[in-house]
């Protein structure tokens, strides 16, 4: 199976036209379906129905070309990664976070390590689910995680990164967002959003409020989800600080409490690379850092 099949195969399954297909590759039609046909008797089984008017898919067929589209666009990016990397760089970095904003000064570091480390280049990876079985099969070789995901962990590094506080979010014209700091009896008689891949320790937090029996609750899927219904006027929630776009589109209060996330980055033990130690230092620079920023 040729990339150029592959194409064909795509392009004649958006166009069911052999003609058009063919002209949209820029190949004569009697070439574009002989490829077709050639990666046909490869599979073997049939990917289109041909009549008179064109090509429909098989049931066969909408699978498969389903699974081509989802290889030809990793294709694509691995190409289009390995050009920028083969222009510049020499070794490359990558590190995993559920959400951008989980490391709100990954951008300064990757510009303050480029700068001292040419060479080396940092790739993000933005996985929120899964994200750490795919580091552990060497997906990412750096991921940030809180020190609850690390326990028991076989050939990994844990580095300590910052200390990340619990927070409520509402909206900035919400009579909430006036007071300097949240206690539970500010937030009994609200909905609370909850769930969405909570941390155990927001889990066993919002689980108290619940309880209590003086609050409304809404499940929702995930931190995005969660931020619209709170624009919505559908609720408010408690959140990890590290969350925290820092956009403020939102009004984000300290709560009362003396719990906190232990944020942490995870390494591979076998991975000596002094240019992995070097970002790792240079992360926890910028944190140690910023002491007076919120987190």
């Amino acid at each position: 199976m040729t990339t150029k099949q592959i194409d064909y195969c795509i392009e004649l399954a958006r166009t069911q036209s052999f003609s058009r297909g063919s002209e949209n590759m820029f190949v004569s039609q009697p070439t574009f379906s002989y490829q077709i046909k050639l990666l046909e008797e490869e599979v073997g089984f049939e990917i289109f129905v041909r009549n008179g008017k064109g090509a429909t898919l098989t049931p066969a067929g909408e699978q498969f070309v389903t699974y081509l589209s989802n290889m030809r666009e990793d294709m694509k990016r691995a190409i289009e990664q390995g050009q920028n990397f083969s222009a510049k760089y020499r070794d490359n970095i990558t590190i995993s976070m559920m959400v951008r904003q989980a490391l709100y000064f990954l951008p300064e570091a990757i510009k303050d390590f480029e700068r001292t480390t040419p060479g080396v280049q940092i790739t993000p990876l933005f996985q929120y689910d899964n994200g750490m079985d795919s580091f552990l099969k060497d997906g990412s070789d750096i991921i940030f995680a809180l020190r609850e995901q690390t326990k028991q962990l076989a050939g990994t590094m844990v580095h300590e990164l910052f200390e990340s506080h619990i927070y409520l979010i509402c909206n900035r014209n919400d009579p909430l967002a006036e007071k300097n700091l949240i206690t539970d009896e500010d937030i009994f008689g609200r909905t609370l959003m909850v769930g969405g891949g909570s941390p155990t320790l927001l889990r066993s937090v919002q689980q108290k409020l619940i309880s209590s029996g003086k609050n409304e609750y809404f499940n929702s899927p995930d931190h995005d989800t969660t931020l619209t219904n709170i624009a919505a006027g559908k609720g408010i929630c408690l959140a990890p600080g590290f969350l925290n776009d820092h956009s403020g589109q939102f009004a984000w209060i300290p709560y009362d409490s003396n719990r906190t996330f232990e944020c942490v980055l995870c390494t591979h033990k076998a991975d000596k690379r002094s240019s992995l130690g070097s970002f790792v230092k240079t992360l926890q620079r910028l944190y140690k850092d910023a002491v007076a920023f919120p987190l």
